[in-house]
C-alpha cells in the first residue's frame, strides 16, 4: 500500500508541529511520498511565510534605497526556519540557500520564484527530519508556454523518478517553465501537488493533513459546531468548493479523479479522528439529506425577457456572446419559456452593464430587460436528495419560516444540487435555515 500525505502552512508552522507531523509519518510505513507547504501562521497574529516573502520581494524590486528594508524582512523568514531547524535539533544549514534567494531576488526573478520558496525550504528541512529524499518540484512538475500545467509530461518523468526512489518530499505549489524559470499553481496549490504524486505512485490514498477534521457540512462562521462529513463524493466536493467551500483547493480533485484514488482529509491536531473521505462513488449512505451546504455573495442577475423566446433560433447564444465579448463570466442560467436569467459576478458586471445593456438590445431586441444586485447563490448539495421526495418543499418551507424571500431556485437533472438565489442580506439566515431542517430536525 502507498500512501501520499501532504501537509498544509498550520500542521508546518513551527517546530513543534513539524514533530507532529513527523510521528504522523513515522506511525505508517505506507505514508512515504510527502508533499509540504510553507510554514503558516503560528497563531492569530501572526504571517505566513509566503506572504513575507511576497513583500520581501515586493521591496527587492523597488529601484529606491530600501535594500535594508528587504535584507530585513528576509532575516526575519530566516529567523522562521532556523527556529524550525533549532527546535528539531537539526544540524542542517540554509545560508547557502537563503544568498541564492537573496542574489536572485536582486535580479527581480520573478513573484513566482519568490512564493515558491516556503515550500522549497520547508521540503529541504521536512527530507532532512524524516530521513526522505528531497526532490526538487521543477525537476518534476512542468508547465507549458502558456502557463498551463502539464499534466502528461509530468506524470511521464514524475512516475519514473518515484519508481525509483522509495520515500521522498516533494515541496507543494510550484513547478517549472520550459525555460526553466518557476511557476506556481493558484494560492493554496499544494493540494494539487500532492494529487499529481498520487496519481504518478499510483497511491491507494491521498491523505490530506490540515487544521480541521475533514468537511463541514456548513461553514462554521455561519453555523456554530457544524457536523463533519463522514463521505463525499467527488462530483459533489466539486459543487461545494465551486460554490465557496475551502478546505481543499478545487482543482485537487482532477488528477486522482482519473485514477480512482481517494482523498482523506485528516486534522494533524487530532490524527485519531477518521476525517472526510472523498471518493469516486459509495454506496454507503449518507447521515442526511443533505451532503453540505454553501454559498457565495455579491451577483448580479440580468432578466431577458422576449415573447415567443422559445421559437427563435439562436436566441440565447446571442445574449451570451454578448457576454463573452465583454469579458464576464457565466455563473448560472435559469430561465423559462419567455426569460432566461443570467447571473454574474456584480463586480464584473459594474464596470460593463451599460456596454451590456447595449449589446443584449442590439442582438436579440428584449422586450423588457430588468437588472438585480446585491444577491447571492446558495448551493443545497447531496445525493441523498436523489432517494428523497419533497426536497425542494422542505428548503421553501424551511426559508419562509426564516422570512427568506427567495429569488430563484433551480435543480439541475442529475438531482445533485439545488441552487437558490436570496439577497445578499439574507444569506446566512438562508444558511441557518436550510442546516436546520436537514440536520437538526432531521425530518
Amino acid at each position: 500500500m502507498i500512501k501520499v500525505v501532504k501537509f498544509g502552512g498550520s500542521s508546518l508552522a513551527s517546530a513543534a508541529q513539524f514533530k507532529k507531523v513527523g510521528a504522523i509519518i513515522r506511525k505508517e510505513e505506507t505514508r512515504r511520498y510527502v508533499v509540504p507547504s510553507a510554514p503558516g501562521k503560528r497563531h492569530s497574529g501572526d504571517t505566513k511565510v509566503t506572504d513575507l516573502l511576497y513583500k520581501c520581494y515586493g521591496q527587492a524590486i523597488l529601484d529606491d534605497d530600501r535594500e535594508e528594508d528587504f535584507e530585513e524582512i528576509l532575516k526575519v523568514i530566516k529567523d522562521r526556519y532556523d527556529s524550525i531547524i533549532n527546535g528539531l535539533e537539526l544540524t542542517i544549514s540554509l545560508d547557502d540557500e537563503f544568498k541564492t534567494i537573496q542574489e536572485n531576488f536582486s535580479k527581480k526573478i520573478g513573484r513566482d520564484y519568490a512564493a515558491s520558496r516556503g515550500e522549497y525550504l520547508n521540503g529541504i528541512i521536512m527530507a532532512a527530519y524524516l530521513g526522505y529524499e528531497f526532490i526538487d518540484a521543477a525537476e518534476v512538475i512542468f508547465f507549458d508556454e502558456e502557463g498551463e500545467f502539464d499534466a502528461e509530461k509530468t506524470n511521464e518523468v514524475l512516475s519514473e523518478r518515484l519508481a525509483h526512489t522509495e520515500r521522498a518530499v516533494i515541496p507543494g505549489f510550484y513547478g517549472s517553465n520550459p525555460d526553466g524559470t518557476i511557476h506556481t499553481f493558484s494560492r493554496g496549490g499544494s493540494d494539487i501537488t500532492g494529487s499529481i504524486v498520487a496519481r504518478a505512485v499510483h497511491a491507494d490514498m491521498y491523505e490530506n493533513w490540515t487544521d480541521v477534521s475533514g468537511f463541514l457540512i456548513a461553514d462554521p462562521r455561519i453555523i456554530k459546531n457544524p457536523k463533519a462529513i463522514d463521505v463525499i463524493t467527488y462530483r459533489e466536493l466539486r459543487e461545494l468548493s465551486y460554490m465557496g467551500a475551502t478546505v481543499l483547493h478545487e482543482d485537487a480533485i482532477f488528477p486522482v479523479r482519473r485514477e480512482g484514488i481517494p482523498i482523506n482529509i485528516r486534522n494533524t491536531n487530532a490524527p485519531e479522528d477518521k476525517g472526510t473521505l472523498i471518493v469516486e462513488a459509495t454506496c454507503q449512505k449518507p447521515r442526511f439529506t443533505i451532503t453540505g451546504v454553501a454559498g457565495k455573495k455579491d451577483f448580479a442577475s440580468i432578466t431577458v425577457e422576449k415573447a415567443m423566446m422559445n421559437s427563435e433560433v439562436g436566441f440565447c447564444r446571442k445574449v451570451l456572446t454578448v457576454f463573452e465579448d465583454n469579458g464576464i463570466s457565466i455563473e448560472h442560467m435559469p430561465s423559462g419559456i419567455d426569460t432566461m436569467t443570467i447571473f454574474v459576478h456584480q463586480d464584473e458586471f459594474a464596470e460593463r452593464e451599460q456596454k451590456v445593456i447595449a449589446g443584449i438590445h442590439r442582438a436579440v431586441e428584449p422586450d423588457f430587460l430588468e437588472l438585480e444586485s446585491d444577491l447571492a447563490l446558495i448551493a443545497v448539495v447531496g445525493r441523498g436528495m436523489r432517494a428523497t421526495r419533497g426536497t425542494s418543499g422542505r428548503i421553501f418551507s424551511a426559508l419562509a419560516h426564516a422570512n427568506v424571500n427567495v429569488k430563484m431556485i433551480d435543480q439541475g437533472s442529475s438531482e445533485l444540487n439545488i441552487i437558490i438565489g436570496v439577497r445578499n442580506h439574507d444569506f446566512d439566515a438562508a444558511i441557518k435555515a436550510i442546516y436546520d431542517i436537514f440536520v437538526n430536525t432531521r425530518i
